[in-house]
């Protein structure tokens, strides 16, 4: 430990945001990161614990405490304030195979369970996560390293989300032959189309595919598995198939008047919106454009946030976000205590934005969608809502939601988005591979195994847990590909 009370003499300080009213006129990230001197100080607050929860990526009253991927967070950090930035480079990779993503899209899981963060502000992990990964570009450590042996054993992983991609990582570092398969127009999943720019620029993507290319890694796109390419020509072309096409099924919102022009589910919104923009920066017009428009926005959650963001750079005239549940509190309650994770009200940058140039914030809790209300021509024109009340069911002792008699409101809205959560994997791909699925569409597999119920067919990320976080499709790619490794050499050396 570099700095025994370096967590007593120096201040958390992290990266300045850009004021929102002047970076809503673009989709670039927004943040000014420290300079390495700076960051190092940042590194020097960590305390090396006895017990550091910060990697620990534990389960606790059904919350994750700590990072998912083990991340060896205390000895980077240590690294970071010595300035052995190359040695904390090799410790990070050890257990993340994209720090370049989590470091700027992950909640920082590892950060709300820093000891530190039990009496004053917590390490500023992710971002010594980013300065150790971007000086590695910067100084030529992260380029492609191929492996030195080959073992003549074909992969086939199908899905170039964060899952696929760590999987497709792995198994390649091992010397295996992998091919991964994405339907759409660019690799990246739910990196490349589910989340804006702003929070993630594409050239970030590109540069580490193209670090992957190098490696010896093969990517075809265009490529829909289960209907242009038959899963018996990837069964009888590969020794192992790895399924992660992600939790594809966006949850509908059953309403009156579902059927007007001018609703759109969130995902679809935010894949034209980052597709038309790396196209043709806007200039083909197939997005769907919010400006003059009175948004409303069904969900809360990242996805919801991130439409509010996309709105108000489109110039939307209005945004209200809708959430079914009630407010978090400001600070941990009693019941929350460290080191779980802290269920309180968060303000992301979208509800910034929106604050800054509307003057409130955008979100409406306790509240649900009853009607969707058109014009003669089928447009929407407005979405009636109504307040709820959760109350303890007598029988079964489970909160319910009752609507509030005489609560109903209708707000102008011309497009509505709906970010309601995703319901499973997509039934064409889990119909083609003849892979069982569980009662919420994912795939099935033992506890803790990833292997399916068809012969060397594997699966990981969102279509296997469920809808989660970049950091867990990462970890379930991991030890997807340890067990796929296992499955073709009787033994494996990856970490996990």
């Amino acid at each position: 430990m570099g700095k025994p009370t370096g967590f007593m003499e120096y201040e958390r300080v992290t990266s300045k945001a850009s004021d929102p009213k002047k970076r809503i006129k673009n989709f670039n990230e927004f943040h000014e990161h420290l300079s390495m001197e700076e960051q190092q100080l940042q590194g020097a607050r960590c305390m090396e614990c006895g017990v550091p929860f910060c990697q620990a990526g534990m389960n606790i009253c059904g919350m994750t405490s700590g990072c998912p991927l083990h991340n060896l967070v205390p000895e980077w950090n240590d690294l970071v304030y010595t300035g052995n930035w190359e040695q904390a480079y090799e410790r990070l990779k050890k257990t993340n195979s994209f720090p370049e993503f989590t470091s700027r899209v992950c909640p920082a899981l590892c950060e709300a369970a820093c000891t530190c963060g039990l009496n004053g502000d917590p390490v500023a992990t992710r971002e010594n996560e980013y300065a150790i990964i971007e000086n590695a570009y910067k100084e030529g450590i992260a380029g492609a390293k191929p492996p030195k042996a080959r073992t003549g054993k074909t992969v086939a992983v199908v899905g170039s989300g964060p899952a696929g991609l760590a999987a497709a990582d792995q198994l390649n570092k091992r010397g295996h032959y992998v091919t991964v398969f994405e339907r759409s127009d660019r690799i990246g999943g739910l990196l490349m189309y589910g989340i804006p720019n702003m929070k993630l620029e594409k050239h970030i993507i590109d540069r580490k595919i193209r670090v992957m290319k190098e490696e010896g890694v093969t990517f075809v796109t265009g490529a829909d598995v289960g209907k242009e390419i038959k899963a018996s020509k990837l069964l009888a072309d590969f020794d192992r198939i790895v399924l992660a096409c992600g939790a594809s099924n966006p949850r509908d919102i059953k309403a009156a008047g579902r059927d007007a022009k001018g609703i759109y589910f969130a995902v679809d919104f935010l894949k034209a919106n980052t597709k038309s923009l790396l196209d043709s920066g806007f200039e083909d017009g197939k997005f769907v454009n919010t400006k003059g428009k009175d948004v409303v926005i069904i969900g809360g959650g990242d996805t919801g946030n991130d439409c509010v963001g996309t709105a108000i750079r489109h110039g939307a005239k209005s945004v209200t976000q809708i959430e079914m549940m009630p407010k978090a509190p400001d600070t941990r309650a009693e019941d929350n205590p460290w080191p779980e994770w802290p269920k309180v009200c968060k303000t992301d940058y979208g509800q910034e934005e929106a604050v800054a140039v509307f003057g409130h914030d955008p979100r409406i809790y306790e509240t649900t969608v009853k009607e969707f209300i058109k014009d003669k021509n089928g447009n929407l024109k407005g979405v009636k809502t109504v307040k709820l009340a959760w109350e303890k069911d007598k029988e079964t002792g489970r909160m319910t939601m009752k609507e509030l008699a005489g609560s109903e409101q209708v707000l102008d809205a011309q497009i509505v988005l709906i970010a309601a959560g995703f319901l499973g994997s997509e039934k064409y791909i889990t119909d083609a591979f003849k892979v069982d699925v569980n009662e919420r569409t994912n795939v099935k597999t033992g506890n803790g195994e990833y292997a399916t119920s068809v012969k060397n067919v594997f699966t990981a990320g969102d279509m296997h847990r469920g809808q989660s976080l970049v950091v867990w499709a990462i970890r379930e790619g991991r030890e997807a590909a340890r067990q796929v490794d296992e499955s073709l050499m009787g033994y494996s050396n990856l970490m996990y």
